[in-house]
């Protein structure tokens, strides 16, 4: 405690000695572990640390003072599930996200290989069945009909499904012959024919097909998705899935400066990429670049209906959905990644994935809390006496508002009344001592956190619907809500000691909004908007430079 007390003393020492600024007038809040607390003043140094909150600009002699003209200032917002590539990579490709028909996504398919005739693959994403009228899977004929020369490869918008066309499937060798993978379904017709759709893990058969981006493509996407996220009031991203060459751009990324966004590396897959990388990068470049999780797969999503059940799906009686290991596979994943020191994020959307999920960490970690914080990722459909076991074994839950007002239309249908009962239960999870970690896991949902905030406290549509809520009982306070963009997410990222709250000693990451969250209208939520957003003390942006 005394060491603690003298390092404590010697930062304020060194603050209130360095270049301070302060920014006055303004109604602030962050969220702390005792709740949310508001201030009219924040000061930091010219290293990026906060000096205090609600301090007397007349005790820093010589500081910057700024006026914040009563503006609202919040922690920035961190995403704790998102892919930020796909995100930078979505703004040079098809983009087929919210298209409501099958003749729309057709026509924006030939557009799009029209403008882009120099390219070979045409490759997109964000196609979503559910939303058309025929609720159907496509096929590469409706492809066909308009690029019939080119391959053409388009991930469905949860990426847990691609859209293939004839050619496509001619250079992956897929015909009526060939068998399904492990964990991975070819859908196919009365015939027995290959349709053009692959779920999960036969996907693969196409993506490896696929020319790799080049490194100097993938910074240019990483520097695209960046400025879009900052200036949406993120300053943190926990990345759900990076390679070895996505972690080598992104080192290159901080050596040069260029990384405006406190980058919380999730490495993919416990094989090739894990032995690559080796061993946790804690801290990089000035505090912006941490690699020190594992992101594996245990089922796929539920609106392709891949999601692994205990029960089959109450829309389709023959279908379990598709665990992608078995127990003992994932136990020695998991255990490989814990024994590195790497903590272990597992997407599980299905209960059986849930339930295998919990398993392995309660194997791997004796029955006990470990102190890397293993996750699951999504935590969508889970039964009723998992939900405590998150608690007992201390595994973070990483869940996605937005997914439950875009997924409400179909849910139910999928798993019937009584299981939805566990099914996007935040309420439920925090009153069983959960940490519950929000993010939007875009580019699958819109990148916009304010959307997130809005779901969760609502449990509506954008269009306000359903009138009370999908199921309110499971909304967030606004206080849960903040909470669990900010330091929650902090804390499932083990940086609750640097990040996630503007309080003395952490870095100044934070954000400055057009109207209060706290007491705006509900449905003004998600149509805040960003004036500034800061990173350790450093404007990365501002709504006058963008207009």
């Amino acid at each position: 405690m005394k060491k603690a007390l003298t390092s404590f003393l010697l930062l304020i020492t060194f603050s209130a000695n360095a270049n301070v600024t302060i920014i006055d007038n303004v109604s602030g809040y962050t969220s702390t572990d005792s709740g949310i607390q508001s201030f009219s003043s924040i000061a930091f140094d010219d290293a990026g640390r906060i000096v205090g909150t609600n301090v007397d600009v007349e005790a820093f002699d010589g500081a910057t003072v700024i006026d914040g003209q009563g503006r609202v200032v919040l922690p920035g917002l961190t995403d704790a599930h998102a892919h930020v590539s796909s995100l930078g990579i979505l703004q040079v490709s098809l983009d087929l996200f919210g298209v409501d028909s099958l003749e729309e996504a057709v026509a924006r398919i030939a557009a799009f290989a029209e403008n882009n005739k120099g390219s070979g693959w045409v490759k997109g994403r964000g196609w979503n069945q559910v939303l058309w009228e025929s609720n159907e899977f496509p096929t590469a004929a409706d492809i066909d009909a308009v690029v019939a020369d080119r391959p053409v490869w388009l991930r469905r918008v949860d990426g847990h499904a691609g859209w293939a066309n004839s050619k496509a499937m001619e250079l992956a060798g897929i015909d009526k012959d060939t068998p399904d993978p492990v964990g991975g379904k070819i859908i196919r017709d009365d015939n027995g024919n290959a349709t053009g759709v692959l779920i999960d893990k036969a996907m693969y058969m196409v993506e490896e097909q696929v020319p790799e981006i080049t490194k100097a493509e993938l910074r240019v996407a990483y520097g695209k998705a960046i400025a879009l996220v900052n200036s949406l009031g993120i300053t943190g991203v926990h990345d759900a899935g990076i390679s070895k060459t996505d972690a080598e751009v992104l080192i290159a990324m901080a050596d040069d400066g260029e990384l405006n966004l406190r980058f919380y590396g999730m490495v993919s897959g416990s094989g090739e990429n894990l032995d690559a990388i080796g061993k946790p990068l804690v801290a990089y470049g000035n505090d912006r670049l941490d690699i020190r999780s594992v992101k594996l797969y245990q089922d796929g999503a539920l609106g392709s209906r891949g999601a692994a059940m205990l029960e089959p799906y109450s829309d389709d009686p023959e279908n379990y959905g598709l665990p992608f290991w078995t127990q003992d596979e994932l136990d020695a994943k998991v255990a490989k990644a814990n024994g590195l020191g790497f903590q272990v994020g597992v997407h599980a959307i299905g209960d059986k994935g849930n339930q295998m999920v919990l398993n392995s960490f309660d194997k791997v970690q004796e029955g006990k809390p470990s102190e890397l914080r293993n996750r699951v990722e999504h935590s969508q459909i889970v039964t009723l006496d998992d939900i405590p076991r998150f608690a007992e074994l201390g595994v973070i839950a990483s869940m996605q508002p937005v997914h439950a007002t875009s997924d409400m239309n179909m849910a139910e249908d999928r798993v019937g009344p009584e299981r939805i009962k566990g099914a996007y239960a935040w309420r439920k999870f925090l009153e069983a001592g959960v940490v519950v970690a929000s993010g939007s896991d875009f580019p699958v949902e819109l990148a916009n956190p304010f959307h997130g905030l809005y779901a969760a406290v609502s449990r509506q549509d954008r269009g306000g619907m359903p009138e009370g809520g999908w199921y309110a009982e499971e909304s967030l306070t606004r206080a849960e809500a903040l909470h669990s963009f900010t330091l929650a997410a902090a804390y499932a990222a083990l940086q609750e000691d640097r990040l996630g709250s503007l309080e003395t000693g952490k870095w100044a990451d934070f954000i400055v909004i057009d109207r209060d969250f706290f007491e705006v209208d509900v449905y003004e939520i998600d149509d805040i908007e960003v004036i500034e957003t800061w990173i350790g003390g450093q404007k990365v942006y501002t709504r006058e430079a963008a207009e």
